[in-house]
């Protein structure tokens, strides 16, 4: 019964942080803030309902459920290098930003 609690309230959890980081995809206005909301939002809306599928499995085997373990280490380990890497290359591209500025000369890093 408690497993149940809290594998529903886990799944509520994940959905919220998903509709979220749906609804800012689809609202925000700058590509900077666009490639913000995924990373955020939806990776902890995933993880959670990864959390909540590995404490399902896990009592439903009576094993640790690994394959969810190792998708939810991937998804946190690899959402920000790519949301960094999104990051630089609108920066390369010289998107502008909300106010229709852009970053005239980008700071080189010290040799």
């Amino acid at each position: 019964m408690i497993a149940e609690i809290i594998i529903s309230a886990l799944i509520l959890i994940g959905v919220s942080f998903c509709f979220v980081g749906s609804l800012g995809l689809v609202k925000l206005r700058d590509f900077y803030m666009r490639v913000h909301v995924p990373t955020k939002a939806t990776t902890l809306g995933i993880g959670s309902i990864l959390i909540a599928s590995t404490v399902y499995f896990s009592i439903l085997r009576g094993a640790p459920a690994v394959h969810e373990i190792l998708i939810v280490f991937f998804l946190f380990m690899t959402a920000p290098v790519s949301a960094h890497m999104l990051m630089k290359a609108g920066l390369h591209e010289r998107l502008p930003d909300i106010n229709g500025e852009v970053e005239e000369k980008l700071p080189r890093a010290p040799q």
